[in-house]
């Protein structure tokens, strides 16, 4: 994971797929693919200004759909506290 924090710092909004996605269903949120997508984890995030918030760590949707949708809430959750 923080191989590809890293690489989100570095290239920001340009880094590519398959490295980051738009999280479906969840609009500003994104999830970081470790390993270009074959970790079961993802690192979901959104921006906040220029910075980039990691906001919940989860596993792939695929591996356990009900924990990627328990943190895809968390995440939402904190992005709505943080922007507020």
């Amino acid at each position: 994971m923080m191989h590809a924090i890293e690489k989100l710092e570095a290239l920001g909004p340009g880094l590519p797929f398959p490295h980051q996605s738009n999280v479906q269903g969840a609009d500003g949120l994104r999830e970081l693919r470790p390993r270009a997508g074959r970790s079961p984890w993802r690192g979901l995030y959104g921006q906040v200004g220029k910075t980039f918030v990691i906001v919940a760590v989860g596993p792939e949707a695929k591996v356990d759909p009900r924990g990627f949708k328990r943190a895809v809430r968390t995440a939402k959750s904190r992005m709505a506290e943080i922007e507020t």
